[in-house]
């Protein structure tokens, strides 16, 4: 079992199907990370927050046994298509990878069955919640990578 949860964690880094988020976020500067492309809806930092918040959603639901839902789509896509501060964008990129580590966590503990559900009264495991997190962050992943393109930020 452990083998197959290795597994997962390769995927939640960022897998072999699709580019890590931590060598994404290497071809975005400071200057250009909320910067949306012609005929694109996001920019980076709209598609990175989302990630994030989804991701962070994803892991309160599995840790915390009186959960709330958050407000679709309002609550998962950032208020405001500009961030404040290159502080802010920090405590973003960090916060992603903290949280990351965290569901690692819960996949490394021997204690942790893949196929137990994560709260009482549901049928979702921590096998389903760990897919939605790496099919989430793998289809966004691909949007961060279209508009670094869309940017002239990454060679095509």
């Amino acid at each position: 079992m452990q083998d197959f949860k290795n597994q997962l964690i390769t995927h939640l880094q960022g897998g072999s199907a699709f580019m890590p988020v931590e060598e994404l976020l290497k071809f975005i500067s400071s200057e250009e990370h909320c910067r949306r492309p012609k005929a694109l809806p996001y920019s980076f930092y709209e598609i990175f927050y989302h990630m994030r918040f989804a991701q962070k959603d994803i892991l309160e639901y599995i840790k915390d046994k009186d959960y709330t839902t958050h407000e679709w789509p309002q609550d998962y896509w950032p208020k405001k298509n500009m961030i404040d501060s290159l502080e802010e964008w920090e405590l973003l990129k960090s916060h992603f990878f903290e949280e990351q580590q965290e569901l690692i966590g819960f996949l490394q503990d021997t204690e942790n069955d893949l196929l137990k559900p994560v709260s009482k009264g549901t049928e979702h495991t921590l096998l389903r919640e760990v897919l939605l997190v790496i099919e989430h962050n793998a289809y966004h992943s691909g949007q961060l990578l279209i508009v670094l393109r869309s940017l002239g930020l990454y060679p095509a």
